[in-house]
């Protein structure tokens, strides 16, 4: 087995203002995507939110405020997974919920260094 990291990306501009009735329904999704990977048991780390401030270090040591909310999409979170295959990887990723809002999930295998 191969290891993959879902990158899950959306656009910060365009996700709707949801209320905890909403928000508590698409917790619920990505709760059951990820189950229903974790039951096949090819979750690795079922991943996390990332904040919406950071910092960017450069070469010279230059450090600049990001991630840059004026790009189209930002990363939103990540998790880890095992698969076979890209195909497969693929597979699994079709089920996320940040498809159903506009966003999108980007598959990069791991290679062990």
């Amino acid at each position: 087995m191969k290891e993959f990291l879902l990158l899950f990306r959306s656009d910060p501009k365009i996700v709707p203002a949801r209320s905890p009735e909403e928000m508590e329904k698409m917790m619920k999704k990505w709760m059951d995507w990820i189950g229903g990977i974790a039951a096949q048991n090819k979750l690795t780390d079922r991943g996390n939110r990332l904040g919406q401030e950071g910092k960017v270090l450069k070469a010279g040591n230059v450090i600049t405020d990001g991630p840059y909310m004026e790009i189209k999409e930002a990363i939103g979170g990540y998790t880890l997974i095992k698969a076979g295959s890209f195909e497969e990887a693929t597979e699994l990723s079709k089920g996320c919920p940040i498809l159903s809002v506009g966003g999108s999930v980007e598959v990069r295998e791991i290679i062990a260094m």
